[in-house]
């Protein structure tokens, strides 16, 4: 990958660049309707797009376009570069990058008279993030957003960067120095510019198919076990140095790993990892909910956004860690975390908004930190000292760049733990929250987006039955409904996202399989049919138009999409799991829940078509692991027979639930000849109560026990 690099930045005389910011009051409904087409003297056509990071930029003076016909059919008319900029609303340094130079006047009028300019919201279109990103990653050897991408007309990258300052500076190129390179290299050097970006389209080509190999084995499993331990730091948990990424996944398929194989290590880096979160800054100890990442290797230091994937996605994980340890903590964490998500992030329409910021007031973090001061002034000096002792507030601060401003974290979490402290930090955390809740609140992303819904109901679902309450329930079908009713159409499509009354932009792969995973959960949770019904609608839609017919697994994109420079296939669990990862284990779910062994052969030619990935690197593929260790058995069916609601029902599922269980599908089969889950399985027509009371059948891959009828029986069957 690296001829890009080294043949392409020397012979420009630019260096690579690598990082991460934009934040301008939005124009109101009123000012837009007065607008020309082309947004007029004060704005720029993005101030009619329904993203919030592209509107963030509509009083730029770039000429901004959003991606679209238009903008490549001037580049065409006029010869000239595009100029490509990829963002997200509620990034860092997107922000910086245009403070420093998208309202700089200097640096518009070269972009404008020498590029068409194009703003994407990697967001709502991730199938062009996705592809030059790749191109980013083989050009500098890193990655990041903004991302900065240099193209011909018809799409073809030549340049590509992340974060520019405008000037030149500690000796990174800056917008005021590269871009006159670009537009000269455009008019005296195009047969090598074209060259160049014929050879980088052949790369991407080639570098997004599939890995076929062998079909993969438990053996899979024991190597990625045994990969995640090599990389285990065994000084402040997770796997890797600086920067961490929560990456949950991997945690979940540990437990998995300890649940199959015994091993106490495997159980042992899941729980270490998740304390240090936990405990970390990395944790907003006021609010709840995880910031994206942290900048530092002990998770002291984040970096500040809070993103709706990242809460479902660590909810989860701390619900499996107390389904397996039945540890109050990992409980408490979950409900706080589930509770940010009720509280900050939800719709009043039913559905969970994208992110928070990491920025408020144009400084990063500065919602979240305290000064010592500041908390012996809320507090009082005695209670402020004991809060500030055990959260780690030190006079000095532990914010570099910020001097006496502290990220609360567990500095003495066995004083946190004890008894006699619990009430009386928690009355402490809710003074400071009120205080905290005066000061300007970061800029909330509003649009609704299917797959991080889809990760959301699962959560919410999983742990309305793992933690008892039906409340978590409650809000998983109505963001459920909302997603079902507003962004998927009456053939099965899908819709990227919702905002302010619009539907967006055609679903890619990770839509459906995130929604369908959140319908499985939410059907196991309430037993209502219709969630398995529109969750195998969904999925028999996501085979029709992502398959690969050919070499298996799935497309990121449908067949009907807008064609780019490549069709992507993606199988590697970043800090968001990949949808082939995430389709094969629905696949698999599906088929356990239904009988139908036709899906979960399906979801074994997905693990075929990645496993020559999944052998070289094991630990970057967990997600896939997780749907590997259920395709690899043994697998349970649980059909329960009896009334929804009842008590001796209920009491059944208790005892299921006390458990954790992670190969194991549970159906609900009410009385009568033909109730509506005999139509989706047909397995369990003949599964009926007996003697009028709530029956199990235990099934391990569709070879079913002995019915029971005392949830004592059927506890001792699980405990096999």
């Amino acid at each position: 990958m690296t001829w890009i690099a080294n043949a392409f930045v020397a012979a420009l005389g630019l260096a690579s660049q690598s990082s991460d910011p934009g934040r301008k009051p939005l124009p109101s409904a009123e000012e837009i309707r007065k607008l020309p087409p082309d947004g007029g003297p004060e704005f720029n056509r993005l101030v009619f797009e329904g993203s919030p990071y592209l509107r963030q930029h509509a009083r730029n003076p770039v000429d901004w376009y959003p991606w679209g016909a238009d903008a490549f059919e001037r580049a065409r008319r006029e010869d000239k570069p595009i100029f490509l900029s990829i963002g997200y609303s509620t990034c860092h340094w997107c922000h910086v990058m245009e403070r420093e130079s998208f309202e700089d006047a200097e640096v518009a009028a070269l972009l404008n008279a020498s590029f068409v300019c194009i703003k994407v919201d990697r967001e709502e279109r991730p199938d062009v993030d996705q592809l030059y990103m790749a191109i980013t990653q083989a050009m500098t050897g890193s990655g990041g957003w903004p991302m900065t991408i240099v193209m011909t007309p018809d799409k073809r990258p030549y340049y590509a960067g992340t974060y520019l300052p405008k000037s030149a500076s500690l000796g990174r190129s800056g917008m005021m120095e590269v871009l006159p390179k670009l537009a000269d290299a455009w008019k005296s050097r195009r047969p090598e510019l074209e060259e160049r970006a014929d050879r980088a389209v052949r790369w991407l080509v080639a570098s997004v198919t599939a890995d076929p190999g062998a079909e993969p084995d438990a053996s899979m499993l024991k190597a990625g076990a045994r990969d995640l331990a090599a990389r285990f730091d065994a000084v402040d948990a997770g796997f890797e140095k600086a920067p961490k990424f929560p990456i949950p996944h991997r945690m979940r398929f540990l437990l998995r790993w300890w649940k199959r194989e015994g091993d106490a290590n495997a159980l042992a880096m899941a729980e270490r990892t998740l304390r240090a979160m936990e405990r970390g800054g990395i944790r907003d100890a006021l609010g709840g909910g995880f910031h994206r990442y942290s900048t530092d290797r002990a998770w002291l230091l984040p970096h500040f956004e809070k993103m709706l994937y990242d809460q479902a996605l660590v909810a989860l994980a701390y619900v499996e860690a107390f389904e397996a340890t039945r540890k109050e903590e990992y409980r408490t964490v979950a409900r706080e975390t589930l509770a940010y998500v009720l509280r900050d992030l939800a719709a009043p329409e039913g559905a969970f908004h994208s992110a928070e910021d990491a920025d408020s007031q144009g400084e990063e973090g500065r919602y979240y930190l305290w000064t010592r001061a500041e908390i012996l002034e809320a507090l009082g000096e005695e209670e402020g000292a004991f809060f500030a002792r055990v959260f780690g507030v030190e006079t000095e601060g532990n914010v570099p760049g910020a001097p006496g401003r502290s990220v609360l974290h567990l500095a003495h979490p066995g004083e946190a733990e004890e008894p006699a402290n619990r009430e009386r930090i928690a009355r402490d955390k809710a003074k400071l929250l009120a205080v905290r809740g005066q000061r300007a609140r970061p800029l909330r992303d509003d649009k609704v987006m299917t797959d991080w819904n889809g990760l959301a109901i699962a959560a919410l679902a999983r742990a309305a039955r793992s933690l008892d309450d039906p409340s978590l329930a409650d809000a998983a079908r109505k963001a459920a409904d909302f997603v079902l009713a507003r962004l998927c159409d009456a053939e099965g499509r899908l819709a990227k996202r919702w905002r302010a009354g619009e539907k967006a932009h055609a679903g890619v792969l990770d839509d459906y399989a995130f929604l369908v995973l959140g319908l499985i959960e939410l059907y196991e949770t309430d037993f209502d049919p219709r969630w398995l019904a529109e969750a195998t609608r969904l999925s028999d839609a996501m085979v029709a138009h992502f398959w690969d017919e050919k070499e298996g697994g799935f497309f990121f994109t449908a067949d009907d999409a807008e064609p780019l420079l490549a069709r992507a296939k993606e199988a590697f669990d970043g800090a968001v799991p990949s949808g082939n990862s995430v389709a094969a284990l629905d696949l698999a779910l599906l088929g356990h829940l239904t009988g139908d062994t036709a899906r979960i052969e399906r979801a074994r030619k997905v693990l075929q078509a990645f496993s020559g990935a999944m052998t070289a690197a094991p630990s970057q593929f967990t997600q896939m692991m997780i749907a590997l260790d259920l395709t690899q058995g043994p697998a349970r069916e649980i059909v329960i027979a009896g009334e929804p609601g009842a008590d001796d029902t209920r009491a059944m599922l208790r005892e299921i639930r006390s458990r954790f269980l992670p190969n194991t599908v549970v159906i609900l089969r009410p009385a009568g000849d033909d109730p509506p889950i005999a139509k989706l399985a047909e397995f369990v027509r003949e599964q009926r109560s007996l003697g009028g009371k709530a029956t199990a059948y235990v099934c391990r891959d569709f070879a079913c026990q002995a019915p029971v009828t005392d949830p004592a029986a059927l506890g001792k069957l699980l405990d096999e």
